[in-house]
């Protein structure tokens, strides 16, 4: 308030919390004539890919917003703006039940990955990925995620890709069944073991 800034606020893991209730900071007081709230329907109704999002602003910045996207965009297909749709409108049994799904992918790979030395998992309060602090086993992000790859099969990505704050570390999407989540983990561990063996 004290400078007169704007709040751009990224909501989109805001229905993927595991624990605890979102809060929204445009709905805070005299935050919501400063605060511009970007959401979407890619994480929180699985429709990545769909390119369905909104944001929520004060008029002022909101002329300006549609204004670019009259230049940028051609518009939906109406089969996506139906399931937008519905997807806002409708009480969708699925996603409680799709965020306890994520819930227990992401405790079975902390856990696994939590028992290997040389891995460190952070515990995400939500959303649909796992980091993992690999810089004990001596090598960089990237170089662990491609000999991951390469000998074991094993997909991830270096975090280096999301800023300096995840150096040294893989994301893991908790995007497959809990088994081959497990399997993954098994040969994330037995690359870990190698590597602290050499």
């Amino acid at each position: 308030m004290e400078h007169d800034l704007w709040l751009v606020s990224d909501e989109v893991y805001g229905d993927l919390l595991y624990e605890g209730q979102h809060l929204s900071p445009g709905g805070l007081p005299r935050m919501g004539g400063r605060t511009a709230t970007i959401n979407s329907l890619s994480k929180s109704h699985a429709m990545s890919g769909w390119r369905v999002g909104w944001v929520i602003a004060p008029p002022v910045l909101a002329g300006h917003l549609s204004n670019l996207a009259l230049c940028m965009l051609y518009g939906l297909p109406d089969f996506i703006q139906n399931a937008a749709v519905v997807a806002l409108t409708r009480e969708l049994p699925e996603l409680p039940r799709m965020r306890d799904e994520y819930r227990q992918r992401r405790d079975l790979v902390c856990t696994l990955l939590g028992q290997c030395p040389g891995l460190r998992p952070v515990l995400p309060d939500g959303g649909m990925f796992v980091m993992v602090d690999v810089r004990r086993t001596g090598l960089g992000a990237q170089v662990f995620a491609e000999r991951l790859l390469e000998g074991y099969g094993v997909s991830v990505l270096a975090g280096e890709a999301f800023g300096p704050s995840v150096v040294g570390h893989i994301r893991i999407a908790l995007v497959l069944d809990r088994e081959r989540l497990a399997e993954a983990c098994r040969r994330i561990a037995q690359c870990t073991a190698q590597l602290l063996a050499l």
